[in-house]
């Protein structure tokens, strides 16, 4: 009896310890998120451009494409996941692979790629200091896509993101190139281009306008221009706690990509978005 009370005292302890670094864990990270976000604008995530900043949040995309052919594609989950600030500064993105459905009996439904993201905040300031944004990325895919509805091989892609905020009205834009590991005959090294546009309407609004272009550097496309205008409006954030200190929220909205170009391999694309914030 002598023996096991020690012991229980020890495994209390441990508990007790696991449990406060647990804590101060979740406190320190909830603490570095907070100053990484303060030192930035409070900007709406745009329906299809991605933040010229850092965020941390949940999101789900579901996208109803129709083609030229009148054929109806939707895109579960959009390629997102998670978006987590672990360190100042940095961005980390686990995105899952989306789930294809072509209404097509010929053409399989299944699962696309497996993606990452690692951004990094090079210079920023909020509304009152500046009102701008500056981030670097690379992102990569892996080909985990099943019955031809990813890509052959994996690829990176460097990107650059700018912002600049003027009152209620702000501008970002991201610019990327893709670069396979593979099979660089087919799948070429296509740039893409988007840029969003977005005026704040009292506290929860922000109406929005986009361009979203791809520029086809060998492949079977090499020499054509996808180019898209995207109207939209994401609604947000709308706050679950009162606390000031509590970041936890949701955003959601929609916006269509309407085909500009003479190529294009959809006509529409209609995007519902949402962003669970934490």
């Amino acid at each position: 009896m002598s023996r096991i009370l020690p012991l229980g005292l020890i495994v209390l302890s441990l508990c007790s310890s696991a449990g406060v670094a647990q804590k101060q864990f979740v406190t320190d990270w909830e603490n570095r998120v907070r100053s990484t976000s303060a030192q930035q604008p409070a900007w709406a995530v745009p329906v299809f451009t991605p933040s010229s900043g850092l965020v941390q949040l949940a999101r789900t995309d579901m996208i109803r494409q129709i083609t030229p052919t009148h054929t109806t594609t939707w895109n579960y989950d959009g390629s997102k996941g998670f978006s987590l600030i672990p360190w100042y500064k940095t961005e980390v993105d686990i995105n899952l692979p989306p789930y294809i459905e072509h209404n097509n009996i010929k053409v399989k439904d299944g699962a696309g790629d497996l993606s990452m993201l690692l951004k990094y905040r090079v210079l920023a300031a909020n509304q009152k200091q500046g009102n701008y944004s500056v981030s670097a990325a690379v992102s990569a895919t892996a080909p985990t896509g099943s019955y031809k509805n990813g890509s052959v091989d994996g690829t990176l892609a460097p990107t650059i993101f700018l912002g600049k905020g003027y009152g209620h009205l702000d501008v970002q834009t991201a610019a990327s190139i893709t670069l396979p590991t593979g099979h660089t005959k087919t799948l070429g090294r296509p740039v893409s281009w988007n840029t969003a546009l977005q005026y704040q309407v009292n506290k929860y609004f922000w109406p929005e306008v986009e361009t979203n272009a791809t520029y086809y550097r060998g492949g079977p496309n090499d020499g054509r221009n996808q180019a898209f205008v995207s109207p939209g409006l994401m609604i947000g954030k709308i706050k679950f706690s009162s606390n000031p200190k509590n970041r936890l929220g949701i955003f959601f909205g929609a916006g269509e990509q309407i085909a500009f170009s003479q190529f294009h391999s959809y006509n529409h694309a209609l995007s519902f978005s949402t962003r669970i914030v934490f």
